[in-house]
């Protein structure tokens, strides 16, 4: 697996393992035992875990296995591995919110994850017309000044206010956004800002929600409901982009390279993404020990000119996007922000 460093004294693996399918109301757990398989993970190289204080009960399972960890491989060991959590203050609660509000749900977090200095905090903050984003900001780096967090970073900000952030002093390592072949926002201002501002891109939705993978090559343009809000949420992409026809051309081209390199199209689908400039790492969503054989594969694949022409080529006709990361889902009356959910904390602290 290959590492990175997003800062001098800080390194991940460049496959992140993803929380949020383990987290409660996705329905039965894919595994026996979580825990055991996020060990499995860890010593194949996937050391760097994502979760957050919103994805029910993922972080307490996380807490579980680096207790478990450290009593396994040692102190050393649990030394390498990383947790990056969130701050996801509800939607209700961003006009009342307080730096009081803020500490306690980092003191929930630390005491869920058994840790006592939280490693990666990243920030998301719902409607910018809702004063004191930037003050919550400070708040945390307050909190990673007194010892609380190791690094503050960020979550879904658009390219302005990611600025606006660092200028105002906040040191953000890393900022998390959907970026993948379908959803390629983040390559209009983004990528330079994070490259100038020395902050690393850890992209999610490389798969897009499973639409990115052998199962949809070739079958027919779902009709009614989808299994999931994932599904929906990544079928109107594929519809702003262009359509089926046009997504089912992207899927056979990923198919011919997949086939070069002796791999899944999900996996060619997740390498594309960290040959762009600024991604550190991609997150892919894991919900037992079955997927790690193609998750370690992404950081193998070398795509070559050929490869990249390929993809670009199946793009060409591909329609872009409107506006900066993340902003079609900031609309809550518009197709891609009504289906989001924006109280998961259900307003507690």
């Amino acid at each position: 697996m290959q590492r990175i460093r997003l800062a001098p004294d800080y390194e991940i693996s460049r496959v992140i393992r993803g929380g949020w399918q383990m987290a409660s109301g996705h329905g039965t757990l894919a595994s026996s035992d979580p825990v055991a398989d996020m060990v499995v993970f860890a010593d194949a190289g996937i050391t760097t875990f994502d979760c957050a204080d919103i994805y029910t009960g993922v972080e307490e399972l996380i807490g579980r296995f680096r207790q478990h960890y450290a009593g396994l491989r040692g102190s050393e060991a649990l030394g390498k591995i990383k947790v990056h959590t969130k701050f996801v203050p509800d939607l209700e609660v961003l006009a009342r919110i307080s730096k009081a509000h803020v500490e306690s749900v980092i003191d929930q977090s630390l005491r869920r994850l058994h840790m006592e200095r939280l490693d990666l905090v990243q920030f998301h903050w719902w409607d910018y017309e809702v004063p004191r984003w930037l003050e919550t900001a400070q708040w945390l780096d307050d909190l990673r000044r007194s010892g609380k967090i190791d690094k503050v970073s960020g979550t879904n900000f658009d390219t302005d206010h990611v600025i606006e952030i660092v200028k105002a002093g906040v040191p953000l390592t890393s900022l998390q956004v959907q970026y993948s072949l379908l959803d390629r926002r983040p390559e209009k201002r983004m990528a330079q800002a994070a490259a100038e501002n020395n902050i690393a891109l850890l992209c999610y939705g490389t798969v897009a929600g499973g639409f990115l993978g052998d199962k949809w090559l070739g079958a027919p343009e779902p009709i009614g409901a989808l299994e999931n809000r994932s599904l929906v949420k990544y079928k109107l992409i594929i519809d702003d982009l262009g359509g089926w026809d046009l997504f089912q051309s992207l899927l056979g081209a990923l198919r011919r390279v997949a086939d070069r390199h002796g791999v899944d199209i999900a996996t060619i689908a997740s390498a594309a993404m960290l040959t762009r400039p600024s991604v550190a790492a991609v997150i892919v969503g894991a919900r037992s020990r079955s997927h790690l054989a193609a998750n370690l594969a992404i950081a193998n694949v070398a795509l070559t000119a050929e490869d990249e022409a390929e993809i670009a080529a199946a793009l060409k006709e591909a329609n872009e996007l409107d506006g900066d990361v993340y902003a079609l889902e900031r609309d809550r009356t518009g197709r891609h922000g009504s289906i989001m959910k924006y109280n998961l904390n259900k307003g507690a602290a």
